[in-house]
């Protein structure tokens, strides 16, 4: 892979400029944090060489001035919300937070609950939190938001939120997910700062969309097609335009509330720092990409995945087509058409042959291996068998896993787990292989290239198992699926 963004250069740089904007505000910044802060994956694909941690790394250096607050929605613990990556529920994933911050050397300040209404749900994990040493504070509904800003900005709207006390100079507003009140939280202290006499000051992290690339770079493009499901669009800020005279990028939602928010800063301190959603934004990325050709042809793969990620949805009955059609629509303005991405062909193409599912990956120096179904292995896990023997030199017609030790495997799956399908599951096969590592050598040469399989294509002819699919999430493969099942059956698991 091209690496095509300067890892190094961004850590400095934004954290640079982030204690910039907290001596702009007299020592005090609340930041909101929008998006992944330790993995992600999404800005990784798109930016090659941008490490799925660097915003965390980039907050280690400036730990000794930041404290994180996370947010969570009493509505969203209610509901039971599950994020949808982790397949966790809101509430469990802000204790994952805080240990993960915690490892790490970030203080963790306290948890709010915002729109509480005395949810029971909320007010027991409230319960919880507290017992566990963790201070938690409520911040509630306020009728007319984010309208009625008379109401808004008084002592009957942010003044009834708890005031959250923090200790540093940089405070980091996060959360589990979207929707969770994270700018709100920012806006209460505000207020609620002001009201002491405490100069403080806010900002926004978002890394997408890129503000300085033009508008439908294919950076800027595959941010669309992430979140197509929300109906996001990016657009030219107007407001910069106006002000500057330049052309910068920012996304509807934020350009839709500017206004508002620049009549709660007028009304909270009698005038607005900004001029432009633009402004109100510390992010550096683009600054910060070295070769552009690598990264429009990294987000041109990310758009097509995104692509395929869509049409399963819609198959597997969690999407809406209107999704497809948005990404669609994208790639036509990306130039793109899905024989950009050579896998797809392959595993098509070995399917047509063999009448049975197949899947391809390409491997770093642009090879593209297969792997088909047989009686003993599925095509994942065969793929991945010849993948490990081609990127380790290892002759194809050598077993690396004697049909010996699959086949008890197999009898074991069928007559004591109940399973009917005697083929053995990516994770299976690796397990298998790595019992054969001890007494073989070739194995274990193969089990050596494992980590080589990070960040390489694979497509499937049909869509794979839940087991598969996590495997290759496990390994950092870049999958997408054809949209149909291997199977006629409703009811697939």
């Amino acid at each position: 892979m091209k690496i095509g963004f300067d890892n190094d250069k961004y850590l400095q740089m934004q954290s640079e400029h982030i204690r910039e904007r907290i001596a702009q505000f007299g020592g005090k910044l609340y930041l909101e944090f929008g998006g992944k802060l330790f993995d992600d994956y999404h800005a990784s694909r798109v930016l090659p060489g941008f490490k799925p941690d660097s915003k965390l790394q980039m907050l280690l250096q400036l730990k000794d001035e930041a404290e994180v607050v996370i947010a969570i929605n009493a509505y969203d613990i209610e509901k039971n919300k599950v994020r949808g990556d982790l397949g966790i529920t809101y509430d469990l994933d802000v204790l994952r937070l805080i240990d993960v911050f915690r490892n790490v050397g970030l203080y963790v300040g306290s948890v709010v609950l915002t729109q509480f209404c005395s949810q029971p749900a909320a007010e027991a994990f409230q319960k919880r939190l507290e017992a566990l040493g963790v201070k938690v504070y409520r911040h509630y509904l306020i009728p007319g938001y984010p309208s009625n800003i008379p109401l808004i900005v008084s002592d009957d709207g942010y003044g009834k939120n708890d005031y959250i006390e923090t200790e540093k100079e940089l405070v980091i507003i996060t959360a589990p997910g979207p929707g969770s009140g994270k700018m709100a939280v920012c806006l209460s202290q505000l207020y609620h700062e002001n009201k002491r006499g405490i100069k403080a000051g806010y900002s926004k992290f978002e890394t997408f969309p890129v503000w300085n690339l033009p508008l439908k770079h294919p950076v800027n493009l595959a941010y669309e097609a992430a979140t197509a499901d929300l109906n996001d669009v990016n657009m030219i800020d107007p407001f910069h335009l106006e002000a500057y005279g330049e052309t910068t990028v920012n996304y509807n939602r934020d350009v839709e509330i500017f206004p508002v928010l620049n009549a709660i800063f007028e009304k909270i301190s009698g005038k607005s720092p900004y001029k432009s959603p633009t402004d109100m934004g510390v992010n550096m990325v683009g600054n910060c990409i070295i070769d552009d050709e690598a990264t429009r042809e990294a987000s041109a793969q990310e758009i097509i995945r995104r692509y395929y990620a869509a049409l399963c949805g819609v198959r597997a009955g969690k999407e809406k087509q209107d999704t497809v059609f948005k990404i669609e629509l994208l790639m036509k303005q990306a130039g793109l058409t899905v024989d950009a991405r050579k896998v797809i062909a392959a595993a098509v193409n070995k399917a047509e042959e063999t009448g049975n599912p197949a899947a391809a990956m390409e491997l770093p120096d642009g090879t593209v291996i297969t792997g088909k179904t047989s009686s003993l292995l599925g095509a994942s896990s065969a793929l991945i068998l010849n993948a490990l023997k081609t990127l380790g030199g290892i002759d194809d017609n050598i077993h690396l896993i004697s049909p010996t030790i699959i086949e008890p495997i197999s009898r074991l799956k069928v007559g004591c787990f109940g399973s009917r399908n005697p083929r053995l599951h990516t994770d299976e096969v690796l397990l298998a292989l790595s019992i054969c590592a001890a007494t073989d050598p070739k194995a274990e040469l193969a089990m050596q290239q494992i980590d080589k399989l990070r960040g390489l294509e694979v497509h499937s002819s049909v869509i794979l198992s839940e087991v598969d699919e996590k495997t290759f999430k496990k390994l950092g493969v870049n999958l997408t699926c054809e949209p149909k099942y291997q199977t006629k059956k409703l009811y697939h698991k």
